[in-house]
């Protein structure tokens, strides 16, 4: 183990950072991706301090192999794009670099500073940019060439005792970035992290906040979660925090209100938890609305007392009772299609082109 120092004013040395070494870290080096080391060394070489960051070294660590490598340099974007012609400049508060190999991209972003917030867009140093991140586990930083990580927060010990401590005061952690809770079920879910009391308290006392986040955000979180091979866990996890309610309030009213729809529910969400990639399309977003709408749609038009409804209509039924039930996401209208085609055909109903231009005439069952 070693120590990474700066020096106070009066040039007394003071410890900043553990360094720890590959007998201790125990990275896997094959596990990480050949083209993140090329990036690395590319800045590296170029003068610039660059690190594997985030979520991959905490994987890295536990001994998983990561699918996504964040990179973090003291390189500003317009230099990381002249070192790399394969990339492109994204963002406009804080711009970030994307460099492109083939269909994988890997995100480069630049230390930033603690001067507006922890949400802030100025760049920085290591120091301001580690007080940024929201958990420890997720504050390490990885050099692959020199095979070491640097850790400021202690999130080493806490990733070898499983647990989960913010970065951030609890005081600003949730205020800041109310999505932060689901970030926190969701770390504590896929890697089996315990989260404390008083952070688990904090959770609850700031649910609310999450009432305010865009439906744009949210829809991005859930998506993430349904397509992880950790579905179950995660919304189980979130449910047990009172947070599930925020993304998916009608599914957790019948919860409470419809007798097994919580045990089915789940059911389904178990289903879907595999490592594999081998999902058709729509089956991640049809698994959230797979149990609501089973007893509500016509699936073959026999159902209905009025006979002889047309498919087009019975699936624009659909269409509006899937968009209903899983507000306030706003999934692409393609994503609802996939799911209902994939929910119709499981029923034994071949769904082939559809427009949804008109509204559909009421029909059947009363939409609960």
């Amino acid at each position: 183990m070693r120590f990474r120092y700066a020096t106070e004013e009066g040039g007394k040395l003071i410890k900043k950072a553990i360094v720890y070494t590959l007998d201790e870290h125990k990275i896997n080096f094959s596990d990480v991706d050949n083209q993140a080391v090329y990036i690395i060394q590319r800045l590296q070489s170029a003068g610039f301090e660059t690190y594997i960051v985030g979520g991959a070294v905490r994987d890295l660590i536990l001994g998983k192999k990561p699918k996504d490598f964040d990179i973090v340099s003291s390189a500003n974007p317009a230099k990381i794009k002249r070192i790399f012609r394969n990339s492109r400049i994204i963002g406009r508060r804080f711009r970030l670099v994307h460099v492109y190999f083939g269909p994988k991209i890997f995100e480069v972003s630049t230390f930033r500073s603690l001067g507006e917030s922890y949400t802030g867009n100025a760049f920085g140093t290591i120091e301001e940019d580690v007080r940024r991140r929201d958990f420890s586990l997720n504050a390490l930083f990885y050099d692959p060439l020199k095979q070491i990580v640097i850790d400021y927060v202690g999130g080493m010990k806490d990733i070898q005792n499983r647990i989960i401590k913010p970065v951030i005061p609890l005081s600003d952690i949730f205020t800041d970035d109310p999505v932060r809770m689901i970030r926190a079920a969701k770390y504590a879910a896929v890697a089996n992290f315990k989260i404390p009391f008083l952070l688990s308290r904090k959770i609850r006392k700031h649910s609310t906040l999450l009432a305010d986040i865009s439906p744009s955000r949210l829809t991005e979180e859930l998506f993430k979660i349904i397509n992880s091979p950790y579905a179950f866990e995660i919304i189980k996890t979130l449910d047990m925090l009172k947070i599930f309610s925020y993304i998916q309030p009608r599914a957790v009213e019948l919860f409470k209100s419809k007798g097994g729809f919580k045990a089915r529910y789940f059911k389904t969400m178990l289903a879907l938890n595999r490592e594999d990639s081998s999902r058709h399309p729509g089956e991640a977003f049809a698994s959230l609305i797979r149990d609501y709408l089973e007893d509500l749609v016509d699936w073959d038009g026999k159902r209905t007392e009025e006979r002889g409804i047309p498919l087009s209509e019975r699936f624009k039924a659909a269409f509006i009772l899937a968009r209903k039930f899983v507000l306030p996401i706003n999934p692409p209208r393609k994503e609802i299609y996939s799911a209902l085609r994939l929910l119709f055909s499981e029923h034994g109903v071949s769904v082939k082109g559809m427009r949804l231009s008109e509204r559909p005439r009421p029909f059947g069952r009363k939409q609960k």
